[in-house]
């Protein structure tokens, strides 16, 4: 005797067109898909493009955490980080401590620009900051302080960003990782965020992390409150007709993608 066993789905799919990004002679990696590890879940497809002076990578599949849809990393390019010597590096806590340094001043600057409004004057010296202390400064051989003008590689103008030397990296002591099989130089590193939330995307949060550069091909992200390491290659595969047929069209495709999981 066989019995079958039928399920029906109160919900249908839905299928939408998705673009590419943009890209410029002045990014610091050509935008585009790539697959990227997310510890129990998997691969998981992302599209990262750029936005003036950051970066933006955003889901395209999901999991039960963050669904697809959602902005995963947001990183700041105007924020590098200066990575010490390999024995420095092994540190959790002194990799930790610089990058939370940058991100209380960040959130201290934000503070600042909303409270700008309340003084139609101008008069800087008349804001009351919302936070103390030399942010600028550097710890255990860690550099904190914004470069002028934006990260070495991201220009302004309209020239090719110059070519970035390599820097031995290695992943800090109890940062886990889906593999060990990681590159061992990166060209940069930046100060981000990552989206991490509760199952059914519950209590979402941007927690502070290194985005690290380490070619065209490869990208990692080391989220600081899970102690954890995403590693992101690119995929190769050809994808015509792709392309949006005007820049606004990307951007409004993006907003569009925040409202699947609305």
């Amino acid at each position: 005797e066989v019995s079958l066993h039928l399920v029906f789905y109160s919900n249908c799919l839905t299928y939408r067109r998705i673009y590419l990004p943009p890209s410029s002679p002045e990014d610091l990696i050509a935008p585009g898909l790539f697959k990227g590890t997310y510890g129990s879940h998997g691969l998981e497809i992302v599209m990262l493009s750029f936005h003036g002076t950051h970066i933006k990578v955003t889901k395209i599949t999901g999991d039960p955490n963050v669904p697809a849809g959602q902005l995963t990393l947001h990183i700041d390019v105007t924020r590098p980080v200066q990575l010490p010597d390999i024995e420095h590096l092994r540190s959790f806590d002194k990799l930790s401590r610089i990058v939370l340094e940058i991100h209380q001043q960040v959130q201290c600057d934000q503070q600042n620009q909303e409270h700008w409004p309340e003084n139609p004057q101008g008069n800087v010296d008349s804001l009351q900051p919302t936070c103390n202390g030399d942010h600028g400064a550097k710890a255990d051989g860690m550099s904190t302080k914004p470069e002028t003008g934006g990260a070495e590689g991201a220009t302004a103008g309209g020239s090719p960003a110059p070519p970035m030397p390599g820097q031995p990296f290695v992943l800090p002591v109890g940062v886990m990782a889906r593999n060990e099989v990681y590159p061992r130089k990166c060209r940069a590193c930046f100060y981000g965020t990552g989206l991490i939330a509760g199952h059914g995307f519950t209590s979402p949060e941007r927690t502070p992390g290194l985005f690290v550069l380490f070619d065209e091909r490869c990208f990692g992200f080391i989220w600081l409150d899970l102690k954890s390491f995403s590693l992101y290659s690119r995929i190769e595969d050809s994808l015509r007709s792709a392309q949006a047929p005007f820049t606004e069209a990307f951007e409004l495709m993006l907003k569009s993608m925040q409202s699947w999981t609305s």
